[in-house]
C-alpha cells in the first residue's frame, strides 16, 4: 500500500513544461501508431492503449462496445477479477478502460523501476490479448449493466441527452447512448462480445500514447510487448459522415419533475474542422466561461430562471452537437428558453465585442498551460491528437491559433454553422 500512496503522491505533483510536450511518433511492427512524450524527473509514466472501438461500432447492437470494454479486466489469461486488480495494487499501479462514442482506451498509470513496471505491463498486456469473457462474469456485468439503463429511464436529465442526440443523428451511428438500449443489451450473448473484440481489438485498429520517464528504446519496447499478442486484423471502415438537418425541431418529454431539463442545439464541428478555433473561442464567450459568459450572465444573472446556463462543442471524429442547456423551475421553461434562444441569436447576428474576445483570449491561453501540467493531462492530449491526427505540435500552436482568432472570424463561422432556425430544443419536465 505503500507504493500506491507514493503513486497518488507523485500524480499530484508531477509537473511537464510547455517546452518538454514534444511528441514524437513512430508504428510497431505490427502497424499499431505509437505517440510518445519522455518527462523526466518523477519516475512515473502513463500509458493508453486506444481503439477504433467506441460505441459508434455497435451497428445494430447498440451498448456492445460498452459492455465489452467492461468485461476485459474481469478476467484475463489465468487471472480473475480479483487477482487482475491485486496485481495492480501490489505494483501501485493504477488501471482503467473508458468507452466513448469514438473510441475504447485501456489506460495505465505505473511507477517505472523494472520490476515494478514489468508486472503492470504484463498484467496490461494479458487483459488486451488474452481476457476470459467468461460466461458467469459476462452475466454479472449484463446484470448491471440492465440494471443501470432501467435506473437511466429516473434521470430527466439522461432521458433529455439521449433524446437530444437521437434528434441530431436520426440514424447515424452517433445517435443511440453509449451504454446502449435495455431491449439490445437484454438480447446479447457471450459470443457476441467475443466476436466484437475479435473484430476490433487488433493491432491494425490500435495506438498506443507513452507520456512519462521512459526513454525512446524503453518506450519502443514497451508499445511492442503491449501490442505482441493481438491479431494483425483490419482497421475499421470509416463511419459515415452526418447529414446536417435544415428544419427546426422542438419536443417536449412529460416527466414528474420539478425542474425541466433542457437541451437545445444542432450538428456542429468535427476535430479537424476549419473553423474549430473561431467556434472554440467564440463559444467561449457564449456560454463556454461559466459565470462571466453571456448565457449565464442573460439567463441566471438578470433573471434568475436557472442556477445555471452553459454551451459547448463536442467536435469528434465526426461533427459533434453544439449544444446549450440548463435546467429551471417548471413554469419558467418557456420563458427560459426563450431567453437561451435569444441570447444566441444576437451573438450569431453581432457577434462577440472586441473587449469581450480579448478578455476570453487571456482567459484560454492565459491558463492553458495548466491543462497538461501533470503526466495524467499530458497523455489524455497527446491520445486526442494521435486519434484525431492531429498536427503533432498542436500544443504549441494552440495559442497562436487562439490569438489568431477575431471578431469577423467568429461572427462568420457562427453564421454560417449554428443557425438559429434549425435549432433542436428537448425538454423534459412536468407540464405546468
Amino acid at each position: 500500500m505503500r507504493i500506491f500512496f507514493s503513486s497518488l503522491i507523485f500524480l499530484l505533483f508531477s509537473h511537464t513544461a510547455n517546452s518538454a510536450a514534444k511528441i514524437e511518433h513512430w508504428q510497431t511492427t505490427q502497424g499499431s501508431p505509437v505517440f510518445y512524450v519522455q518527462t523526466k524527473g518523477l519516475p512515473m509514466v502513463d500509458i493508453q492503449v486506444v481503439f477504433d472501438a467506441g460505441s459508434a461500432r455497435d451497428g445494430n447492437q447498440q451498448g456492445i462496445a460498452a459492455l465489452t470494454s467492461a468485461l476485459l479486466d474481469t478476467g484475463a489469461g489465468v487471472w480473475n477479477a480479483d487477482e487482475i486488480a491485486q496485481r495492480f495494487e501490489s505494483v501501485g499501479a493504477q488501471f482503467g478502460i473508458n468507452v466513448s462514442r469514438d473510441n475504447a482506451t485501456l489506460s495505465l498509470r505505473s511507477l517505472t523501476e523494472e520490476k515494478l513496471l514489468d508486472k503492470a505491463l504484463l498484467t496490461m498486456q494479458e487483459i488486451l490479448s488474452k481476457p476470459a469473457f467468461k460466461e458467469a462474469d459476462f452475466q454479472r456485468e449484463k446484470s448491471r449493466t440492465l440494471a443501470g439503463l432501467k435506473h437511466r429511464e429516473e434521470s430527466p436529465g439522461a432521458l433529455a441527452s439521449i433524446a437530444f442526440f437521437k434528434s441530431l443523428y436520426h440514424d447515424h451511428p452517433y445517435a443511440h447512448p453509449v451504454a446502449g438500449v435495455v431491449e439490445t443489451v437484454s438480447g446479447f450473448s457471450v459470443d457476441d462480445l467475443r466476436a466484437f473484440y475479435k473484430q476490433y481489438y487488433v493491432a491494425s485498429n490500435a495506438m498506443v500514447v507513452i507520456v512519462g520517464d521512459l526513454n525512446k528504446q524503453q518506450a519502443k519496447l514497451t508499445a511492442e510487448s503491449l501490442i505482441s499478442g493481438l491479431d494483425i486484423g483490419q482497421k475499421p471502415v470509416a463511419l459515415p459522415e452526418v447529414s446536417f438537418s435544415k428544419q427546426g425541431v422542438v419536443k417536449h418529454i412529460e416527466f414528474p419533475s420539478t425542474q425541466t431539463h433542457v437541451l437545445a442545439g444542432l450538428i456542429g464541428d468535427h476535430r479537424k474542422d476549419p473553423d474549430y478555433f473561431s467556434l472554440y473561442v467564440g463559444n467561449h464567450i457564449l456560454g463556454g466561461s461559466g459565470l462571466v459568459s453571456q448565457l449565464f450572465a442573460e439567463v441566471r444573472e438578470k433573471r434568475g430562471l436557472a442556477y445555471s446556463a452553459y454551451s459547448y462543442f463536442s467536435p469528434m471524429l465526426r461533427k459533434g452537437p453544439f449544444t446549450m442547456g440548463l435546467q429551471t423551475r417548471n413554469d419558467q421553461t418557456d420563458q427560459a428558453v426563450q431567453v437561451m434562444l435569444k441570447t444566441l441569436k444576437n451573438f450569431v447576428k453581432n457577434g462577440p465585442t472586441e473587449d469581450a474576445l480579448i478578455a476570453a483570449k487571456k482567459n484560454i491561453t492565459g491558463g492553458f498551460a495548466m491543462r497538461f501540467d501533470t503526466n495524467s493531462k499530458l497523455t489524455s492530449y497527446v491520445s486526442m491528437i494521435g486519434f484525431y491526427q492531429l498536427p503533432l505540435d498542436y500544443l504549441e500552436v494552440f495559442q497562436q491559433k487562439v490569438d489568431a482568432v477575431t471578431v469577423v472570424s467568429i461572427k462568420d463561422a457562427f453564421q454560417r454553422r449554428v443557425r438559429p432556425e434549425f435549432i433542436h430544443t428537448i425538454t423534459v419536465g412536468a407540464t405546468e
